[in-house]
């Protein structure tokens, strides 16, 4: 997936910057999608298994803090993922 875009962050102190390309081959496209869809199931499997989690009478509040936390990681690389795949249209 050389082409799949992944930001180049050198930092400054606290300030990230982000450098990229957004031009996609077709099999970079595809390669995007599938993960997509791989990362869109994995977060609706985290919020089933937070979910039962929770509604145990003694739950792990560690392990639930976990699977939230992951479960943030993934929605963020699906926010990239598909503002990667949307055109920017200008209006």
């Amino acid at each position: 997936m050389g082409g799949i875009l992944r930001p180049d962050a050198p930092r400054q102190g606290r300030v990230t910057t982000f450098s990229w390309t957004m031009d996609l081959t077709d099999n970079e496209e595809d390669e995007a999608l599938q993960e997509l869809e791989r990362l869109r199931q994995e977060h609706r499997d985290l919020d089933a298994a937070i979910d039962a989690l929770e509604r145990m009478a003694v739950s792990d509040r560690l392990q639930i803090q976990r699977l939230k936390k992951r479960k943030l990681g993934l929605r963020d690389r699906i926010s990239y993922l598909e503002d990667l795949l949307t055109p920017d249209i200008i209006a």
